[in-house]
This record gives C-alpha cells, sequence and structure tokens, in this order.
C-alpha cells in the first residue's frame, strides 16, 4: 500500500481548505462541526467518482503505461496548479468569502455545499491519477475527508496566527509542489 502517496494526496488536496479556513478564522466566521463534514463528504465523493473514472480508464491501456500516465498526471495537476495561482485566484478566499449569503458569519449546511463543491474540483484530476495508478480508492477518500476536516478546523481556529505564515499565503503553491512530488515518488517506488 502506498501510505506515504495517500497522506500526501489527503494533505494536499485540502491546503486550499486551510487557506480559507484561516480566512473565515481571521473574519470570525464559524464553520460548524455539520459544515466542516459536509465540506469533507462533497471532497470525498467527486475524488472517489474520480478515482472510478481513473481506473476504468486503466482496463483500457497496458498497466505500466496506465501507471506512467497517472503519475504525469499528478506531475502536470500540481504544475498547473502552481501556474494558475500565479495568474488567477479562482479560488481564493477573497472569492469565495461571498459564501456566506446572510451575512450571518457562520457557514450553514447549504453554504458548505456549494463551499464543498467548489472546493472539490481540485480533487477530481487527481482522482483520475490515483485511479489509474491502482492506488487505494478507500484509503485515500478518508485520507481527504480527515485532512479536509483537520485544515478547516485548524484554520477556523487559529486564522489571525496561520494566515500571516508561509503555510497560509502559499497553501495553493505548496499543493502543487507536494502533488509534483507525489508523481515523482510514485515513478520511483
Amino acid at each position: 500500500m502506498h501510505w506515504i502517496t495517500i497522506i500526501l494526496i489527503g494533505i494536499a488536496a485540502n491546503l486550499d481548505n486551510l487557506g480559507i479556513g484561516l480566512s473565515y478564522g481571521v473574519k470570525n466566521t464559524k464553520v460548524p462541526l455539520t459544515s466542516n463534514v459536509t465540506i469533507a463528504a462533497m471532497s470525498m465523493i467527486v475524488t472517489y467518482l474520480s478515482i472510478m473514472i481513473g481506473s476504468t480508464l486503466i482496463e483500457f491501456i497496458a498497466p505500466n503505461k496506465a501507471y506512467f500516465v497517472g503519475n504525469l498526471l499528478l506531475c502536470i495537476i500540481g504544475l498547473y496548479t502552481i501556474i494558475s495561482y500565479k495568474f488567477s485566484s479562482t479560488t481564493s478566499a477573497e472569492n469565495l468569502e461571498g459564501i456566506d449569503k446572510d451575512r450571518n458569519n457562520i457557514i450553514s449546511f447549504r453554504e458548505a455545499l456549494v463551499l464543498g463543491l467548489i472546493l472539490s474540483i481540485n480533487c477530481l484530476g487527481s482522482g483520475i491519477a490515483i485511479g489509474a495508478n491502482g492506488i487505494s480508492a478507500i484509503w485515500t477518500v478518508i485520507s481527504i475527508g480527515f485532512f479536509s476536516i483537520l485544515t478547516f478546523a485548524i484554520g477556523g481556529h487559529f486564522g489571525l496566527l496561520l494566515s500571516k505564515t508561509f503555510i497560509g499565503k502559499y497553501s495553493t503553491i505548496i499543493s502543487g509542489v507536494i502533488l509534483i512530488f507525489i508523481g515523482i515518488l510514485e515513478m520511483f517506488i
């Protein structure tokens, strides 16, 4: 089993959640446990579905080629994440602040569904690559759910402190670097 990869994927997929959680923490916007779990569930569902798509795709490609393609996809997604951060801020905390439609500084269940769907888009490409690599779908989904809940909780709790740190400022770039690292690491394991 690829435990290091599974843990790193869970972390990389949720660094944006940390950034959003930090932003909400700074503005004293609460993400209750039910909303946090809802966001995690959305990421878990999207990840599972995309892993199944990746697993299906490898049935049409020779295993060694599928493995290479899966790792290459992880590297490309990581590179794309870094480049898109430089040129766009589509998933930045500032753009997601409007999720709190009723402006009560609490992310409700309905608002969490929208936020979870937006944040789960990060899991699409990675999930397909993971499925193509044959990495455990269940453990990857659990890792992504666990780190989603954890990063939002940490972000909300330490918002003001962590938002000024390196991780808070560069969470998207760090996520991209981790994905590239995973792709390269998996090629040699």
